[in-house]
């Protein structure tokens, strides 16, 4: 007989949800996500630590490792992440521990040559700050709008800190358009940030509101645009979901509206890339911050290619 491979959650290597690692970004033509860390957190001014989030996220991620059967949804009736979609896990952007624009400089490079080979970024912070490099990388496209989950504005005039990306992607010529999801209470950014948000253009819905007002209205508030990239701080959960953050904060949103308001995003037009940011694992001991984390990045991952699929645009014949 045969041998048989379980491949259990508790064995081999840790990559992400166990989809195969390829660390050579010259060698991932036929991927269609590629998955990779930014372990760095010199972007935020309290609370460190964010930096351990991508290996906490890959550890928990294996739980869930179905390879190429995917991912039956009973609620939605659907199977996700099925073959021939083909996920990688490329490891790590390489951090300069004394220089910051060096790292954020191999960020923007691991993004470009990742969007280069046709394959969606899954970037996973990190603090906060890493996605202005990730923004910076997308200046092939046009028409795109940035959708942020996060219980902070994080429009603050400190520029690359966890605390100023949105602000520094509002200055970018190739994003036009924004929407933020979550804010709330005390301490979420100046009010003249929030006048300099408006002032831009942004559309901008407080935790509190968007609960109200249900997934489907806000995807209807959502701007139009032909593309979009999203960046979810963990933050924007509820901090009795995720109290596993830099900046945990009560009142947040749950993950049957974020995955909803996700799941209407990639209908609404092409997602070119995402990132999940503020894990800092150590500040849960529980564990349940990157299982949400993971939890969530694979159910958009899902969406994503589910839209992809039905567009003919796998990259991988599926088979007959």
């Amino acid at each position: 007989m045969p041998k048989v491979i379980h491949n259990l959650p508790i064995t081999g290597i840790a990559s992400f949800a166990k989809y195969p690692i390829c660390t050579d970004l010259d060698q991932i033509d036929d991927a269609d996500m590629v998955v990779m860390g930014i372990p760095y957190d010199m972007g935020a001014p309290y609370l460190s630590g964010a930096k351990f989030g991508p290996r906490r996220i890959r550890e928990v991620s294996c739980h869930y490792g179905r390879g190429p059967a995917g991912f039956w949804d009973p609620e939605r009736m659907e199977q996700y992440l099925e073959a021939p979609v083909k996920v990688v896990d490329a490891g790590d952007v390489d951090m300069d521990p004394m220089d910051f624009h060096k790292s954020f400089e191999n960020v923007t490079e691991a993004v470009r040559k990742i969007v280069s080979k046709g394959a969606i970024p899954v970037m996973m912070g990190g603090d906060h700050s890493v996605t202005i490099p990730q923004a910076m990388a997308m200046d092939m496209y046009d028409d795109i709008c940035i959708v942020q989950f996060d219980a902070h504005l994080d429009f603050g005039k400190r520029t690359w800190t966890n605390g100023s990306p949105m602000r520094m992607i509002s200055e970018m010529p190739h994003f036009t358009k924004m929407c933020q999801i979550g804010m709330r209470g005390l301490g979420s950014n100046t009010r003249e940030d929030f006048q300099a948000a408006y002032a831009y253009g942004s559309v901008v819905i407080p935790s509190r509101k968007a609960l109200e007002l249900g997934a489907q209205e806000v995807i209807k508030m959502i701007p139009e645009a032909k593309n979009y990239f999203v960046t979810i701080d963990i933050d924007g959960y509820d901090m009795s979901t995720a109290p596993g953050v830099g900046s945990p904060s009560p009142g947040g949103l749950n993950y049957n509206f974020v995955t909803d308001v996700l799941e209407g995003i990639a209908k609404k037009g092409n997602v070119i890339g995402f990132d999940l940011v503020e894990v800092a694992p150590q500040y849960d001991p529980t564990g349940i911050t990157p299982r949400l984390g993971a939890m969530t990045m694979l159910a958009f991952m899902g969406f994503i290619m589910k839209e992809r699929e039905k567009k003919g645009l796998l990259k991988n014949k599926k088979a007959e």
